[in-house]
């Protein structure tokens, strides 16, 4: 199993109940290209393969990658921070190196996964997961489903105009979500903060030759600096009011968030929850819990394990199979 951040490679072994085991993660850049970044996924799967058990059967291999997939091909489609990505092959690409089945996923909607099948949304059939990195995006389960949309970009909250901000997003639109909210936006204004002195600590931080990345605007803020606590918290306001109007409209029962921003712990989870009520009908956040994914960055790769799993059990695949067998 893999799971590609923005910034990040985590890869494991999982066997058929989703028990992860050989788990290695490392910094990447997404940007280099699906030929410099697969390559070394490839890789460390066959440092994975060469570590267990000699007669191991390999069922298959799920990957979630930080941008819109269809599901069917398996297939990136105009991914905003992936360049080179668009219609590449990765089902192909490992395929032919491993020949096992491959199936890949929006790395939001694997995290959905591995929470509803293992973790704190167990039980719940309507639900929220929120990844705040580097980027923004949201995987729903309905009725105890995952929902995928007809292309397979349901939840792409990232990129939904927040206000009449002229911010630019990377996408190439303005006033994303993302552009606003999401750790790129915190490292970008978090830096100007340091450059400008309004921030003791990350000026601090860019004088000692450290880098102003979203972790050390959460780390300042978590210190009281306040300038860099009010960055903070106006990402968590403006996913607040974005998720608010997703609680209308979806009316989940809960909704858990992970990525590397929702590590700013407490003071972020209070202000989602304050602006998601302050926005919400009443009757929509009767009984909504909002809290932060304790699975963690785990919860990718148990999602991407369950979804090789179900594709594998699935019904078409098994009656194709019968059909083979006869």
């Amino acid at each position: 199993m893999a799971e590609l951040g923005a910034t990040s490679i985590d890869v494991a072994a999982s066997d058929l109940a989703g028990n992860l085991s050989h788990c290695h993660e490392e910094p990447a850049d997404v940007t280099s290209g699906p030929d410099v970044v697969l390559s070394r996924v490839a890789e460390l799967f066959d440092e994975i393969l060469a570590q267990i058990p000699p007669g191991t059967n390999v069922w298959g291999i799920g990957l979630g990658l930080p941008g819109p997939v269809e599901f069917e091909t398996s297939t990136p489609v105009s991914p905003p921070i992936m360049p080179g990505w668009d219609g590449y092959d990765v089902r192909g690409f490992f395929g032919s190196r491993f020949q096992v089945p491959v199936w890949v996923d929006n790395d939001v909607n694997v995290m959905a996964l591995g929470e509803l099948r293992g973790g704190t949304a167990t039980g719940h059939r309507d639900f929220v997961f929120v990844k705040v990195g580097t980027g923004i995006g949201a995987g729903l389960v309905s009725r105890g489903e995952l929902h995928r949309g007809a292309q397979g970009c349901a939840g792409d909250i990232g990129h939904a105009a927040v206000g009449t901000s002229d911010v630019l997003c990377r996408c190439g639109q303005h006033g994303c979500l993302e552009a606003l909210a999401g750790g790129y936006a915190l490292a970008r204004d978090g830096l100007g903060l340091a450059r400008a002195g309004t921030s003791a600590l990350l000026s601090q931080a860019l004088s000692d030759g450290r880098e102003v990345s979203a972790q050390t605007v959460i780390w300042a803020a978590q210190h009281g600096d306040p300038a860099a606590r009010e960055l903070v918290v106006a990402s968590a306001r403006l996913l607040g009011e974005s998720l608010a109007r997703l609680v209308n409209f979806f009316n989940p029962s809960l909704i858990l968030i992970g990525g590397g921003v929702a590590s700013a712990g407490d003071m972020y989870l209070a202000e989602v929850r304050q602006s998601v009520i302050a926005r919400s009908l009443p009757l929509a956040t009767r009984s909504l819990q909002i809290a932060r994914s304790p699975l963690g960055d785990r919860a990718g790769l148990r999602g991407a394990a369950f979804m090789v799993v179900d594709e594998l059990l699935s019904p078409e695949r098994l009656a194709a199979a019968d059909v083979a067998a006869s």
